[in-house]
């Protein structure tokens, strides 16, 4: 999908030696038996991916063209996660169709490393063990089996923030600056307090948020334990903040303060440039999708402050290799760089994507973004990354939680009452998963 680049104060520079560096340290392995290699000829990467990973919006896969002569990337998007899952497990389950590098959410990784492992290369054999210390503890282990091997290296982490339109708020008579609202807003009651008064006032026919389903997934996003407990039982029906969270959406609905707009359709698109609503909870990496969205035109209108309820995590993605990839070796060679330091540092100063390398993060600790009012994201994002529970993921995180948002869309559009639409949203629970 288009994502506008970003434009940015504190750049990432890349100088020759650092890429000769990431260069060296992505191809120092030898290819193990069976796998491809590029000396024979211009080789094509086919690179399979959902939502927006902004490679190829920050200049990456040129970049990565230029270095190896003879390598080509080809990227394909799918703009639904949920749709590119089960498009990608019908290919796995055939072994036909599947590219060289295929993105993976984090709420599936729980699924490849459990229930996957024999479809997905164990990036080890190429390598991989020696970049274990690039990445946090979390991020690295989640996407390990028990037995050791690496089923892919991690790109990005979602910490969380609050995205909003000064313009709009001002025009309702409450506060813009961002620290006066993280403490009017420092619990989601009074966050949700500051929405009744916005709809008061409220200009135009914008709303407070997006959707409550938006509003759910970030607070769950804050704890721990969600929807399994550390020894892999489901818990999410009787979980104290699971039900917190359906409380807190199912309330803003009741008081219209959603726009009830369902994410990543057409019209949530549309509404980011329309005004359509006033705050939207954000990953670090919705940055670059809202640029996208709002265009030139919503520059110095967006800002970003703490988020109410304290720090969390939503989202973020893994780059893995089928076994029936074509071009295994070479297919390595790209994700190792594309997931470097280096890589990830000018993947945030673009696109807002927040690094998962610990060495990215000490990079753009001070970067501000001119599109957000110069929010220094650096702080915000670092802060809340720091500060994020290291979360228990479970085989069907992703399913349980696209089943309890869509039930909660009910709410909010259909205004089902939200017991009969938590009924509903277990009874998709329990469907999904046999």
């Amino acid at each position: 999908m288009p994502i506008a680049r970003a434009t940015r104060r504190a750049a990432v520079r890349l100088g020759a030696a650092a890429l000769a560096a990431a260069l060296l340290a992505a191809c120092g392995s030898g290819a193990p038996d069976g796998a491809s290699d590029a000396s024979g000829g211009d080789v094509t990467l086919t690179v399979d991916l959902f939502g927006s990973f902004g490679y190829k919006e920050a200049g990456l896969y040129a970049e990565y063209e230029k270095l190896h002569p003879g390598i080509k990337i080809k990227q394909t998007d799918t703009e639904d996660e949920q749709d590119y899952w089960k498009s990608l497990q019908t290919r796995l389950a055939g072994g036909g169709g599947l590219a060289d590098v295929q993105g993976i959410e984090v709420g599936r990784i729980a699924s490849v490393t459990q229930q996957q492992a024999d479809r997905f290369e164990d990036l080890g054999r190429y390598g991989a063990g020696e970049l274990k210390g690039q990445f946090a503890e979390a991020k690295w282990s989640a996407a390990t089996t028990r037995d050791g091997r690496i089923l892919g290296l991690g790109t990005d982490v979602g910490p969380e923030a609050m995205c909003y339109r000064r313009d709009l708020l001002e025009q309702a008579g409450l506060p813009t600056d961002r620290e006066e609202l993280a403490r009017r807003w420092a619990t989601w009651d009074g966050y949700l307090q500051l929405g009744r008064q916005y709809r008061a006032k409220a200009p135009g026919r914008s709303a407070w948020l997006d959707s409550v389903g938006s509003l759910f997934t970030i607070m769950i996003g804050q704890e721990k334990e969600r929807y399994y407990d550390a020894s892999g039982k489901l818990v999410y029906e009787d979980n104290p903040a699971v039900l917190a969270a359906w409380d807190a959406a199912a309330r803003a609905a009741a008081a219209g303060l959603s726009a009830k707009l369902d994410q990543w359709s057409p019209q949530w698109n549309q509404a980011f440039a329309a005004g359509s609503f006033a705050t939207i909870p954000c990953p670090a990496w919705m940055l670059g999708y809202i640029k996208g969205q709002a265009g030139e035109a919503g520059k110095g209108r967006w800002d970003i402050a703490k988020l109410p309820g304290g720090a969390g995590n939503w989202g973020g993605s893994y780059l893995a290799v089928p076994r029936a990839a074509q071009h295994k070796k070479e297919a390595y060679e790209l994700i190792a760089w594309l997931t470097a330091p280096e890589q990830q540092a000018v993947l945030f100063e673009k696109q807002g994507n927040f690094p998962s390398s610990t060495g990215a993060i000490e990079r753009v600790a001070d970067a501000v973004d001119p599109y957000f009012s110069d929010a220094p994201i650096g702080r915000i994002f670092g802060d809340a990354a720091k500060a994020a529970p290291v979360q228990v993921l479970g085989v069907h995180d992703k399913n349980v939680a696209d089943q309890i948002t869509n039930a909660l869309s009910e709410v909010e559009r259909k205004g089902t009452d939200p017991a009969e639409a938590w009924s509903n949203a277990k009874a998709g629970v329990a469907n999904v998963m046999g």
